[in-house]
């Protein structure tokens, strides 16, 4: 029995590292729903576990402890990208320039320590790249920098001992450099008193301006109305303006869903869909505005006509516009609105449909019906995970993270590594997917399942792999390196999210996403997504990842 035992927690075998990493996970997990002032670490305590079951001797298989490490790294970053991709062009292009320069400040201030503290103290500056690259929780950066102290051996005396200090010094760094990253965020909440519902909202309404947030409202058709004797196509093909004609009621009081031939008349009654930034305009450029007739009283008026929500499930939707669905002509339907990701879009001919998408259709029960066949209207299809198109994804993110880059002037190429590779594809992936035919979706629940495996094996092996030597390094002198990554670490996160937060107004929540991304650390992007309970520290972390990830690199070798 006792064989066994000692076999089964302390051998070297597959099913031995599978269990231990399944305590390690299970055990980090319990522990991270533990609450400090209202502050938990979340799954970082996998990290923790993992270095002390190392500690004790319960080691992984060299071979399991690659794999777990990178493929859990390489899980979680590929859904991150998938749940960020939608929002991650739009997001770029109103604040991306801003936030991209807060995370190389973020960079050039980490090297700035790194070097004072260099001169300073006397420590290597190879050593001191090696806590620098820890205190950042950088890997590919550590072996950027290892390649370029290869190349410059034969001009270092005592080489192979400085190469050696390099990865010691990442090694001791590393742990505490990702409690730092944690504890910043943490202190910039706390200075500028932050309410992360405040924040959300602020956020939420952005993004549903950015998009046209739906209003509905009743115009006539006057007498002095510029519009009486046009078509609903020319109409549409003049107007400046977004906006859709859900019904329109003649003279008789008949209620019909308008086509693209429909002309319009004195007399008419139209029920508009537009947003509240277009409201005034559509209104004055039609005719009047009827204050008490409500959308009750179109539904009465219309009782052979029924508003339904259908749900896009059939890939050979996926992608298309509204416009080449031919709803209108071919079923006699009307699309007002889209419900994505929660938030509710104007429906203009020209937007795109994906599946997932929530359509908010107005027509008869017959021609609705047609219409949901057309587009799936099934959510077991929904809960159908795509795993080809997941796998396919996978592999060309790992093709585009191993291909090396030459830059003119610098001693090695670049490479954007196992974790930048896939969180790119994911994002173009999830936003152009449709053009090569791959539909990318995966529900809520299913995204999260993936992205919580992936950082939980990635800091349980992060964790096995430092624990073995954590504890005599600290004791033998390491607890110097460990002060300076904390430094590293700590001040210019502060420095840059103090300034960003007074200077540019940045949003906490997408404050958060900028400072994990700054760091490239996944276990302080899956820290904030859990206290922010949404999307937006993925976004801001996904918009600085990439230029942040060619810095580290870069400064490494440099």
């Amino acid at each position: 029995m006792y064989n066994w035992i000692h076999q089964v927690f302390m051998g070297e075998g597959v099913a031995h590292s599978i269990l231990i990493i399944a305590i390690a996970i299970s055990a980090g997990i319990v522990l991270g729903r533990i609450k400090f002032s209202g502050i938990s670490l979340g799954a970082t305590w996998v990290l923790f576990i993992g270095i002390l079951l190392s500690h004790y001797g319960m080691r992984l298989n060299p071979v399991v402890l690659s794999f777990a490490k990178d493929f859990g790294l390489i899980l979680f970053v590929y859904a991150i990208g998938l749940s960020v991709g939608p929002n991650f062009f739009s997001s770029f292009k109103k604040g991306g320039l801003t936030l991209n320069m807060w995370a190389a400040t973020v960079v050039l201030l980490g090297c700035l320590c790194t070097y004072i503290i260099h001169r300073i103290t006397g420590t290597s500056l190879i050593t001191m790249v090696g806590v620098m690259q820890g205190a950042v929780t950088n890997t590919p950066g550590l072996g950027a920098a290892e390649q370029t102290v290869a190349e410059l051996s034969y001009s270092i005396p005592d080489f192979a001992t400085l190469q050696s200090t390099l990865g010691l010094g990442y090694a001791v760094a590393y742990p505490l450099g990702v409690i730092g990253i944690i504890i910043s965020i943490a202190i910039i909440r706390y200075i500028f008193k932050i309410k992360l519902n405040s924040e959300a909202k602020k956020l939420d309404e952005q993004s549903v301006s950015a998009i046209m947030s739906p209003v509905v409202v009743t115009v006539q058709i006057d007498e002095k109305s510029s519009v009486i004797g046009r078509t609903m196509l020319n109409l549409h093909a003049t107007c400046p303006y977004n906006f859709i004609v859900s019904r329109i009621m003649r003279t008789d009081g008949k209620v019909e869903i308008p086509s693209s031939k429909t002309v319009i008349k004195e007399g008419d009654k139209m029920m508009i869909v537009t947003s509240k930034e277009d409201i005034e305009n559509v209104v004055n450029l039609i005719g009047r505005r009827l204050e008490d007739m409500a959308k009750k009283d179109w539904d009465y008026l219309g009782k052979d006509l029924i508003s339904k929500r259908i749900i896009v499930t059939k890939g050979a939707v996926n992608g298309k516009t509204i416009r080449e669905l031919n709803v209108r002509k071919d079923f006699g339907v009307n699309i007002t609105r889209i419900i994505r990701s929660g938030v509710d879009i104007v429906a203009q001919p020209n937007t795109h449909l994906f599946v997932g998408d929530t359509l908010l259709a107005v027509g008869t029960s017959t021609s609705i019906n047609k219409l949901a066949s057309l587009i799936g209207n099934s959510t077991k299809n929904l809960h159908k995970p795509k795993i080809a198109a997941i796998f396919f994804g996978i592999a060309l993110g790992i093709l585009l993270g191993t291909l090396p880059i030459k830059f003119p002037g610098m001693p090695q190429t670049i490479k954007l590594g196992l974790a930048g590779g896939p969180l790119i594809v994911a994002i173009l992936l999830s936003y152009f997917g449709h053009k090569i035919k791959i539909a990318s979706y995966t529900t809520e629940s299913a995204n999260m399942m993936l992205s919580e495996l992936g950082i939980s094996l990635f800091l349980a092996s992060v964790g096995f792999g430092a624990g073995e030597n954590f504890v005599e390094t600290l004791v033998s002198g390491g607890y110097k390196y460990v002060g300076y990554g904390v430094i590293i670490t700590i001040l210019p996160l502060l420095i840059v999210g103090i300034l960003a937060r007074v200077i540019s107004k940045t949003n906490y929540l997408t404050l958060m996403g900028l400072l994990a991304g700054s760091t490239t650390d996944p276990p302080a992007l899956a820290f904030s997504s859990e206290v922010a309970g949404n999307s937006y520290p993925a976004i801001g972390y996904a918009t600085v990842y990439p230029l942040t990830m060619f810095l580290r690199v870069l400064a490494a070798q440099i």
